[in-house]
């Protein structure tokens, strides 16, 4: 976890800019992620790296009690700030795995939206399964990069200064289509022996960026935030070339979550 925890910490350089810069997740993902898991307001939820609220806001609104625990403490200003209306949510500095809930503390879902990757794994499953009550359920989700077949071709020519910068794409290009990816969250789910895993559903969707608002997202991305500045600073002056040759100066990125829930044993 060495490497992971170093780069964990970077986000909360992006604290002022996360919340807009990165998309919102669809809102049939949390009309699933209610129906599937059966809970209603004002069912007491744990969140595990909430950033500056980003998935806690739309269950805030619907009527939730929410404790969310997040590492950064500038992500958890945030927070505090955007949730501040809503009595029933705290907001606390902390890792997970360093955090002490009350005692006899039990919840009715713990989820973590783009951050369950960055626990460490030989804690989270057993202490998530300690702080659900009976039936309780684990959900998680993540916002990845998608390439379905009618991607946007500048992210062929962008992955070439990747390349160039030695900061390429981990195995072939392009991948496989979301579609046609396997969902390892499920098989970990499994592997942990603490949850059986209850759905699994895909959603993919695409959003238009100029070259500013793409660098803004990449700037919120931990290994971009980790970058070298040479390696940055090349990287963005040919996403601005390569835009600006268009006559809109857009790409289109396709985005894709998958949505694991699993339930307490």
């Amino acid at each position: 976890m060495s490497r992971d925890i170093r780069l964990r910490a970077t986000f909360d350089r992006a604290a002022a800019s996360y919340q807009d810069a990165r998309p919102d997740y669809p809102d049939e993902l949390y009309s699933d992620l209610l129906a599937i898991t059966g809970v209603t307001p004002p069912a007491h939820l744990l969140e595990v790296g909430c950033g500056p609220g980003k998935a806690t806001l739309p269950l805030a609104r619907m009527g939730f009690r929410i404790t969310a625990v997040e590492l950064g403490d500038a992500l958890a200003r945030q927070a505090r700030h955007r949730l501040t209306g809503f009595s029933d949510v705290s907001v606390i500095t902390s890792s997970f795995e360093g955090w002490q809930p009350p005692a006899g503390a039990h919840f009715d879902l713990l989820y973590a939206a783009t951050a369950w990757k960055w626990v460490d794994p030989e804690v989270k499953y057993a202490k998530a399964a300690a702080l659900l009550a009976q039936d309780g359920h684990l959900a998680v989700w993540n916002a990845d990069h998608a390439i379905p077949t009618d991607f946007d071709p500048i992210f062929t020519e962008i992955q070439k200064v990747y390349e160039e910068i030695g900061e390429g794409h981990d195995g072939p290009w392009p991948p496989p289509p979301p579609e046609d990816q396997p969902d390892p969250m499920a098989a970990e789910f499994e592997a942990s022996g603490h949850f059986t895993v209850v759905a699994t559903k895909l959603y993919v969707w695409s959003l238009r960026y100029t070259a500013d608002e793409y660098i803004a997202l990449l700037n919120t991305f931990s290994g971009h935030i980790a970058m070298e500045p040479a390696k940055i600073e090349h990287l963005y002056r040919e996403i601005h070339r390569h835009l600006a040759a268009r006559p809109d100066g857009r790409l289109t990125r396709h985005w894709s979550a998958v949505l694991t829930i699993g339930r307490r044993l």
